[in-house]
């Protein structure tokens, strides 16, 4: 058994691993203009490293080429694997890659459609696929002989030994119960063995309408070694204005690796989304660190111009660039949510 860490998403990286929609069921009625939100996406990315972009089939692969074509992004940044998948959300049906010994190691967390829906059979193979893409070893991720459930977007680390995730999503009883009778030691146990992880934070709970139940990649994220933003909602009337209030008493409460504070950095909330009747988990903590750059979800808000700021600020050596997530988050995610990085 190496030593094994899961590095920061801010070390370098080799490239970033998305995948292309081939349907539109996890957007109803707004495919056509997903598919341009990804263009957009993959541009973006492919400025700054490779995009290893996850592909259904031939045929699609080929219409991608043209509409990436189209809008003039370099098609020797996109490295294809071919894959029919269930859905596109790469931080949780993909790998998690990890250093072992200074070498780089795919984990599967064994993806389960968040223990809520029952078609991920494709997804399940994601990890298996990527990891022969890369030609990196894979391990599957079992505690006491059982497999272990986990999504990336659950887990935020900072490189040095500290993680932190939500009990919501990890510990809730009944609801999306991902490894049933789990308890916090057993938890902090898988992620030492796995990632390296020597102290786990523990927030409470994600925002509404978090079709994960919880996952903190909406919440709080680390932006250096011993600094967080974390969303705050200023409505004090909204559902998620206790919640999130919560989650920074928390975090002033808890500690680094090392034993040392976290700094605190509050990021806004947009101002709610509804669409058919439904209030989406938009949040601008669902950014993607890449090198050189931070690409971060937008909403068409005042709150927009806030977020960017802060985060330009967090990020002084990095092009802090906003994308419009409008249409993405109708699948109940944005830019972290889609995307998996793969260290150099």
């Amino acid at each position: 058994m190496g030593k094994r860490r899961f590095p920061a998403e801010w070390e370098r990286q080799k490239g970033v691993l998305l995948c292309f929609p081939h349907n539109g069921k996890d957007w109803p009625g707004k495919y056509e203009a997903i598919q341009w939100a990804f263009v957009e996406f993959i541009k973006k990315v492919s400025l700054f490293e490779t995009v290893f972009l996850v592909v259904a089939h031939e045929s699609l692969k080929e219409k991608v080429s043209d509409l990436l074509l189209m809008a003039s992004v370099d098609l020797d940044r996109v490295s294809f694997i071919i894959h029919k998948t269930n859905r596109s959300w790469m931080r949780d049906s993909g790998p998690i890659i990890v250093k072992n010994n200074g070498k780089l190691e795919a984990i599967n967390f064994n993806f389960n459609g968040w223990a809520k829906y029952n078609n991920w059979q494709l997804d399940k193979h994601v990890p298996a696929v990527v990891s022969d893409f890369l030609k990196v070893p894979l391990t599957q991720a079992t505690y006491k002989g059982n497999k272990v459930i986990l999504e990336g977007g659950a887990l935020e680390v900072n490189g040095k030994g500290t993680l932190i995730t939500t009990e919501e999503c990890l510990l809730h009883p009944s609801i999306q119960v991902r490894n049933a009778s789990y308890t916090k030691a057993d938890y902090e146990a898988v992620f030492q063995e796995y990632l390296g992880i020597t102290n786990t934070i523990w927030l409470g709970e994600g925002v509404i309408g978090d079709d994960t139940h919880g996952h903190v990649d909406d919440l709080c994220r680390f932006v250096n070694a011993d600094t967080v933003v974390t969303v705050v909602e200023t409505n004090k009337a909204h559902k998620n204005y206790k919640t999130l209030q919560d989650n920074v008493e928390r975090l002033c409460s808890s500690r680094l690796e090392n034993g040392k504070p976290l700094t605190i950095v509050e990021l806004p909330m947009p101002k709610p989304i509804i669409f058919e009747a439904l209030e989406l988990p938009a949040s601008y903590a669902n950014f993607l660190i890449i090198n050189g750059a931070v690409l971060v979800p937008t909403f068409n808000d005042s709150n927009d111009r806030i977020a960017l700021n802060i985060l330009a600020e967090c990020f002084p050596d990095r092009e802090v660039i906003g994308i419009n997530c409008i249409d993405l988050i109708w699948g109940f995610g944005t830019l972290h949510c889609l995307s998996q990085q793969i260290p150099e």
